[in-house]
């Protein structure tokens, strides 16, 4: 999203409605954003690569580093030609909201791998007014739409710099750092690895690796973003050995509704003795120990994706797995038969 504006959204989630403002600037390229929970106080700030929570109910800002290319709101997707190979994206009408002409668009998923979406898009700027995020059947897991059209400004040019200074006070905040040892890496460049990713669900693939220090880990952190070109998973590899005494399983999880789905390293970790499947809302997160390591996947996609691609991982050298993905291994049926490899919450870290 390239446009500036500044406006108040309702996000609808598990029955509980949260209002955000959110505001949205491009300056000489530069991206600046800012996400305010009005009934908790909490922010998210994003200033060119760099991110801040501020949480002022813990006393704590934890500050990461983010692409540019990463929108703030997981729930704008955006849609190129290699999305038609796994979604089906259909105009259904023309309706109105808050006096603008707008286009409802569906996006279905070909598999049960992904989430779908139905967005209404402002036909005069193309931003979304409002976007719901669908489950398998249709059912909406999350909305985000635009609460009040009298306060609402896009394509504004008078957007200063103190719009993205925190309000409140940070004196006596803990601080907390995560901050990449190396660069990142595209996947299409040639490297040894000390892990790999084998049998990803179809399309997805691994699009960012990078090495980091996160707050609360003990040692690096190996850190992956996978992709279908629109619903992305992230996996955190810790580096500190689990004795063997305590391994998990890979192959089975119990979902527990009350933990939080942000089981990234440092902030929400699932015991190593065993794997475990967290939800909140749309996110899904899945832990689980290979070969002595902590595996943890989080991602704005169904319960089967993140397993899956935890479950994908080994490290080079490892022991070999089957060249083909099977949808059952994980009790998913697909209907897509073969495909190339090609919400916000402020309630836990930001979406990777």
């Amino acid at each position: 999203m390239t446009r500036n504006y500044d406006g108040t959204f309702a996000f609808w989630q598990n029955g509980k409605v949260d209002m955000l403002r959110i505001i949205h600037r491009v300056k000489d390229g530069h991206v600046s954003e800012r996400m305010v929970a009005l009934g908790s106080g909490r922010e998210i700030i994003r200033n060119g690569g760099e991110l801040a929570r501020y949480l002022p109910d813990q006393k704590v800002v934890i500050v990461e580093k983010r692409s540019e290319q990463d929108p703030l709101l997981g729930n704008f997707p955006t849609f190129d030609k290699a999305s038609t190979q796994f979604y089906d994206i259909k105009e259904l009408k023309r309706t109105r909201i808050y006096q603008r002409t707008a286009r409802l668009i569906s996006v279905t998923p070909k598999d049960e791998f992904r989430y779908g979406y139905r967005l209404w898009i402002d036909e005069g700027t193309a931003m979304p007014l409002r976007t719901e995020l669908c489950d398998a059947r249709g059912r909406v897991i999350e909305q985000l739409v635009l609460a009040e059209n009298k306060d609402f400004r896009i394509n504004a040019k008078d957007i200063p710099d103190t719009a993205f200074q925190p309000e409140m006070s940070t004196q006596g905040f803990a601080w907390r750092r995560s901050e990449p040892d190396v660069g990142r890496v595209l996947a299409s460049n040639s490297r040894s690895d000390r892990w790999n990713a084998t049998r990803l669900p179809p399309g997805f693939r691994n699009i960012m690796q990078a090495a980091q220090s996160m707050p609360g880990a003990t040692g690096r952190v190996e850190h992956f973003v996978f992709s279908d070109g629109l619903a992305s998973v992230s996996v955190f590899v810790e580096t500190q050995v689990i004795s063997s005494t305590t391994g998990g399983d890979s192959g089975s999880g119990a979902r527990n509704p009350n933990v939080s789905a942000s089981a990234t390293p440092g902030v929400t970790a699932a015991p190593a003795s065993s794997s475990e499947m967290t939800q909140f809302g749309s996110t899904s997160a899945f832990s689980t120990v290979v070969e002595g390591r902590k595996i943890t996947a989080v991602g704005e996609v169904p319960p089967e994706t993140v397993r899956a691609i935890a479950n994908s991982l080994q490290s080079v050298g490892g022991p070999p797995a089957a060249p083909t993905f099977n949808p059952q291994a994980v009790g998913v049926g697909s209907r897509q038969q073969s495909a190339p490899t090609p919400s916000m919450s402020l309630q836990g870290p930001p979406k990777r």
